[in-house]
């Protein structure tokens, strides 16, 4: 268990590096990666690529933890993700440019851990909550 913990807490510090080659090296080559708006990735390319799309697009940010539990080869992450969009985002659904907006969003990462490296990752936060922040969807109306 100590082991999937410490596979799953180097993945986060290697993410807070902003460099692709340490990113990837915490990925076993046929890693699935699972995250909103249907995207699937597979392979060690592919996953680092998708996590590069953020670190790009939020040359500034940060992952932190803020609770995780380990069972077996299994590691949760309550994570929260800070960064300002300074730079195009692409994803699935096409390109988001720049807004200048400060992004703090919560999620959480259910990973599975094999031979060190995670061969499993699915990805869970609030898209809504990411569009908002990032002033692409009109504010609530105000509940009188």
């Amino acid at each position: 268990m100590g082991d999937a913990l410490q596979a799953a807490r180097e993945a986060l510090v290697a993410f807070n590096s902003h460099d692709a080659a340490r990113i990837r090296a915490t990925y076993a080559e046929d890693v699935m990666f699972e995250a909103p708006g249907d995207v699937r990735t597979e392979g060690a390319d592919a996953t680092t690529a998708y996590a590069m799309g953020w670190q790009n697009a939020f040359p500034d940010s940060t992952m932190t933890v803020l609770n995780e539990f380990a069972s077996g080869d299994w590691v949760v992450q309550q994570i929260t993700f800070e960064g300002t969009h300074t730079e195009t985002l692409s994803g699935p659904e096409g390109d988001i440019p720049a807004t200048g907006k400060h992004l703090a969003g919560r999620g959480v990462q259910v990973i599975r851990i094999r031979d060190g490296k995670i061969a499993e990752e699915h990805l869970y936060y609030d898209q809504m909550q990411v569009l908002g922040q990032l002033g692409l969807i009109p504010e609530a109306a105000a509940i009188a």
